[in-house]
């Protein structure tokens, strides 16, 4: 006999706050809640923001194809400056004057990027070798070779800039590292560049908008919860 799915099977939209891992979210949800079955639908970095699905319970089913959506981003890229992460939680590596360029141009060189793509992963990164994050053999100084793999820009434009720092929307398919883009848009452009700043803002047919902040999830009843989740058989029938 089927087992009948409760109210806490489905997904949560939780706005993530920066300074923590996706990780750290699920371990405050599954702590505050007492609830087993915890996962998340796409990770983000530690200083990114924005939507983070959770999934609960039997919901945890359908992580996968949850995490396979394609995702749409904003932020900031600051020119002149490398780091070895690709982005502003890694050691400053070179800098670099600026050289003239204007919005327009911007754009021309991320027009660049739209379409398919092989990237390779950074060393800073969750990816594991061996049972081994990345990013812990990195701070090792250890580099290791990392399999390309096919990722695809639909959309990669730039909405404002002052030097040395310029606003982006990108949208991309799952896996994609944002910030290897603004690393490889410092070369094209020929003094680096990482990203300062990221958000999340939809993954698949879910939006930011929809999504609750992590402390005012963490501050709800349980009851108040189970209004806050999109039911497992919601999910299941959006995804067929």
């Amino acid at each position: 006999m089927m087992q009948e799915f409760t109210a806490l099977d489905g997904a949560l939209l939780i706005d993530k706050p920066a300074g923590m891992t996706s990780h750290d979210v699920v371990d405050e949800i599954r702590r505050h809640f007492g609830i087993k079955k915890v996962g998340h639908c796409g990770t983000l970095d530690p200083n990114a923001t924005g939507l983070l699905i959770i999934v609960l319970g039997r919901g945890t089913k359908l992580s996968e194809r949850l995490m396979s959506d394609d995702k749409v981003y904003e932020g900031t890229i600051k020119l002149g400056e490398s780091t070895d992460s690709f982005d502003s939680d890694g050691e400053l590596m070179a800098s670099l004057p600026v050289p003239p360029i204007t919005l327009e141009e911007l754009n021309n060189l991320a027009a660049e990027f739209v379409g398919d793509q092989m990237q390779t992963p950074p060393m800073v990164s969750a990816i594991k070798k061996a049972g081994v994050p990345l990013y812990k053999l990195a701070r090792k100084g250890v580099e290791v070779q990392r399999e390309p793999r096919l990722i695809h820009i639909y959309n990669f434009k730039f909405s404002s800039y002052e030097e040395p720092l310029a606003r982006f929307r990108l949208a991309c398919t799952k896996g994609t590292y944002v910030r290897s883009i603004a690393h490889e848009l410092g070369q094209k452009v020929g003094c680096g560049a990482h990203l300062v700043q990221l958000s999340r803002t939809k993954s698949g047919k879910f939006d930011v908008s929809q999504a609750v902040p992590l402390q005012k999830v963490l501050s709800l009843s349980a009851s108040d919860l189970e209004r806050e989740v999109i039911p497992f058989l919601t999910l299941a029938r959006e995804r067929q």
